[in-house]
């Protein structure tokens, strides 16, 4: 993968679906070329309805089946039954005036993984920060955006933190820079309540805290933030994530993702451990 995500940025079911259908077509024998041709399409539709870049047709779906060799109507139906809720659009696309369509699917990962990694050299994760410190972090980086742009933004932000407290929610293990702590944002009142929200944070069963001190010198990940998911959904692989200033790359090929999953595990070793986190978050609570 690696690279952008193009416009109209899929759900995760869209692409255990598209995979789905690859894993049809390859049992059935048949190439893209074949499949094309019974649905009267390109070869590069097929490959792009199996690779999640565009919708997935219902008449399609149903004819794709059928050449497949899927004729039990009950399997069938279900199969259309996941591929229409796979086409509906997910909860932030009524933010879609804010959210940028890369990060819509970092927003569609994050809501179906078991697993989110991340190391954060910059700021609080978005999943623990305050409102404030949140409109304090868009501000920053929205410096052209009007207020209501930066509340709707807010918006998303909080919606996101439901997540955590949901059924089945994922564990989230991140790792800190202590920078992310020492930079003054939005004033101390401000980061004060953001050190007390990451402190409550760390009684939560599903969160993990690690923080990375200055004396812990370089390690594996300076070059910049990144994320990692993980999916109780056995077609997909562990997808790794890293943003940049006007957009954002998305890696699932096992090299790559190993490469990212290798030097999170190096740093989690390097940084304090996470039964410590809390006593560390309160000396600094401190010195605000």
């Amino acid at each position: 993968m690696a690279d952008s995500r193009p416009a109209g940025a899929p759900t995760v079911l869209r692409v255990v679906l598209g995979k789905r259908l690859q894993h049809l077509r390859e049992r059935a024998g048949l190439s893209y070329e074949e499949a094309g041709r019974a649905l009267d399409v390109t070869h590069a539709t097929v490959r792009r309805m199996e690779k999640a870049e565009v919708g997935l047709k219902i008449p399609y779906v149903e004819k794709l089946l059928h050449v497949y060799g899927v004729l039990d109507a009950a399997e069938v139906e279900g199969f259309l039954c996941l591929t229409r809720e796979a086409n509906r659009p997910g909860w932030w696309h009524r933010f879609r005036d804010v959210l940028p369509e890369w990060f819509s699917a970092f927003v569609s990962l994050e809501g179906e993984a078991n697993l989110i990694r991340a190391y954060e050299p910059h700021y609080v994760p978005g999943l623990l920060q305050t409102e404030e410190y949140a409109r304090a972090v868009l501000r920053a980086g929205m410096p052209h955006a009007r207020d209501a742009e930066i509340e709707r933004a807010v918006t998303v932000r909080r919606e996101r933190q439901g997540l955590l407290a949901k059924d089945g929610a994922p564990l989230l293990w991140v790792v800190m820079d202590e920078t992310v702590l020492r930079r003054p944002i939005g004033g101390p009142d401000v980061t004060r309540a953001q050190v007390d929200r990451l402190i409550e944070a760390t009684d939560m069963p599903n969160v993990r805290l690690q923080l990375m001190p200055f004396a812990a010198g370089p390690h594996p990940a300076m070059y910049g933030p990144f994320h990692i998911f993980r999916f109780p959904l056995q077609e997909l692989p562990d997808i790794a994530y890293a943003e940049n200033l006007v957009g954002a790359s998305y890696f699932d090929q096992r090299d790559d993702v190993s490469s990212f999953l290798e030097a999170l595990d190096r740093m989690c070793a390097q940084a304090a451990p996470a039964h410590t986190t809390k006593a560390i978050l309160g000396g600094i609570r401190k010195e605000i």
